[in-house]
């Protein structure tokens, strides 16, 4: 999993832990040289991990590439996410995308029939 890559805080990364655990989580904090970050750990396969913080060598996770999301639902589990990590300027950036997609309804509608155009048996079922 290695190469030279440049972490930030709040990037998302997978790899494992110094135990050998799974761990899928974001960077709270960068040692220095980036040789060591400090990872939150929202998914594990070891339970005990998930929800905590634990340093880990660099070298042994992988940056995840960037999402965007724009479904309402799944902005609000990762407000939720944010909150209880008390990421004030994530929040923020989550909110703002919540309410553009409030306040443009029709950018989710157009996304939604996009969708259904696209499955040719949803055609099927709009032509009986």
């Amino acid at each position: 999993m290695a190469g030279n890559k440049q972490f930030e805080n709040g990037d998302w990364v997978q790899g494992r832990s110094r135990e050998g655990e799974l761990i899928h989580g974001f960077i709270e904090t960068l040692g220095k040289n980036q040789d060591l970050i400090r990872v939150n750990v929202v998914e594990s396969d070891n339970e005990k991990t998930v929800g905590k913080s634990i340093w880990i060598p660099s070298k042994w996770t992988e940056k995840l590439p960037d999402l965007e999301i724009s479904n309402e639902s799944h902005l609000l589990a990762l407000i939720d996410l944010a909150l209880l990590s008390k990421d004030e300027t994530w929040f923020m950036e989550l909110s703002g995308k919540l309410e553009s997609i409030k306040i443009h309804p029709q950018l989710k509608a157009e996304k939604s029939l996009s969708t259904v155009e696209s499955n040719r048996i949803a055609n099927l079922d709009l032509n009986l």
